[in-house]
């Protein structure tokens, strides 16, 4: 069984957040490996997660791009340097000041991920109390993890589409404005649309590989992961971000999925050192913020932890903490996710002129109308789901221990 499917879900996860420290044996573990170097192919093999068919070729390129020396001294070096970030602003800063509409589809993408948040929490409302407390003493939840697993992937789906076509906006915004032409909301719909369908898959696939990530960082109960899986993990996780940089910029010409990814290890191979001190500064400034929202769930659990068990706790704890998150998300959609996107665009553009590649923004909205349809299909289907979950027998899984 691949490592991916023995790992805790989300109800596991969500257990020992809320119930403090967790339990200890005196049963003896196995020695596991410490550093990467010890882990056997079918290790890393066991840690790649689920992508479509599509994105495989860009999965399959993280050992290599894990293996750039650039890279690798980056991981070793703990230290950020900030300043590659902020020395990147003032260029998407003015262009945001000039082109507001940037600030726009940062806000409709904060809307995306608000909406998909509120709507996966619906579900721990409906696992019934008593079923709550059955479950307080074991490890894993089994129909439940599965149910929130399929959900939390659904909802994720339903936030890709909106921030994909939003984050070509904002790259549309840059090459309309290195061509002098302008930019308007209705514009940069018109030229983002026709790479609805890659935009969307692609987005959906880094979106489940960030939320897993971020799922994988939280204190659990019983982890089994030695420290060579966890550092492991990181770094693919890490060389998953740095190898994408190009991604967006290449689907907004009017690229397609494979040809995108290609595009972006060629890009990341003449651009190393630029795009890996702008990621990890990135990175850097996303990661305290998600360290500040997480703390500021710490007063929450124990306002919450009123000694009479687990019960709707849970649900009440990931409900309340939307605050903190969605303020932390706001800041990241509204300037640091611009400032990072425009400046990948503007480092892009570099790697085109120096390529003697032209610039061409596809104008072709009827291309659209199929992803647009099946996006609508899928918000229908959430929608049946919510509403009529009893009667498909959703309340009959999430009611079983």
């Amino acid at each position: 069984m691949p490592e991916e499917d023995r790992k805790p879900g989300p109800w596991s996860i969500a257990k020992s957040i809320t119930s403090g420290e967790p339990e200890t044996t005196n049963i003896p573990e196995p020695e596991k490996p410490e550093t990467i170097a010890e882990l056997t192919e079918k290790d890393k093999k066991d840690m790649d997660p689920w992508v479509p068919d599509v994105m495989k070729p860009l999965l399959s390129v993280r050992r290599e791009l894990a293996a750039l020396p650039d890279l690798q001294k980056k991981l070793a070096n703990q230290e950020t340097e900030y300043s590659d970030f902020t020395s990147k602003a003032g260029y998407a800063l003015s262009l945001g000041l000039k082109e507001k509409e940037i600030f726009f589809f940062g806000g409709m993408q904060w809307l995306a991920v608000a909406i998909a948040y509120l709507l996966w929490t619906q579900m721990l409302f409906w696992i019934p109390p008593d079923v709550w407390e059955a479950l307080s003493n074991q490890d894993g939840a089994g129909p439940i993890d599965y149910a929130l697993i399929v959900w939390a992937f659904v909802c994720v789906g339903v936030a890709a589409f909106p921030i994909g076509i939003f984050s070509g906006c904002m790259g549309v915004t840059h090459f309309l404005h290195k061509q002098g032409r302008a930019s308007t909301v209705a514009m940069c719909l018109k030229l983002s649309l026709p790479n609805a369908w890659p935009l969307w898959a692609f987005h959906w696939t880094d979106g489940w590989i960030t939320v897993r990530q971020i799922m994988s960082r939280l204190p659990r109960d019983n982890d089994t992961r030695s420290p060579a899986q966890i550092l492991y993990e990181e770094a693919l996780y890490y060389a998953w971000k740095v190898g994408i940089a190009g991604v967006l910029p290449s689907m907004v010409l009017g690229k397609g999925m494979i040809e995108s990814g290609k595009e972006s290890i060629a890009f990341v191979r003449q651009h190393a050192k630029e795009i890996i001190k702008l990621r990890a500064a990135y990175s850097g400034y996303c990661w305290i913020l998600g360290v500040l929202a997480y703390v500021a769930g710490i007063p929450l659990m124990m306002y919450l932890d009123d000694g009479t068990g687990m019960g709707i706790n849970i649900a009440m704890f990931y409900f309340y903490m939307a605050g903190p998150i969605f303020f932390a998300v706001g800041l990241i959609m509204f300037f640091l996710r611009p400032i990072y996107l425009l400046s990948l665009c503007n480092l892009y553009s570099d790697y085109l002129k120096a390529n003697n590649k032209t610039v061409e923004l596809p104008d072709n909205p009827p291309r659209a109308i199929s992803a647009l349809v099946v996006f609508a299909i899928l918000c229908i289907a959430v929608l049946v789901v919510f509403y009529f979950r009893e009667a498909i027998g959703l309340v009959d899984i999430l009611s079983t221990v």
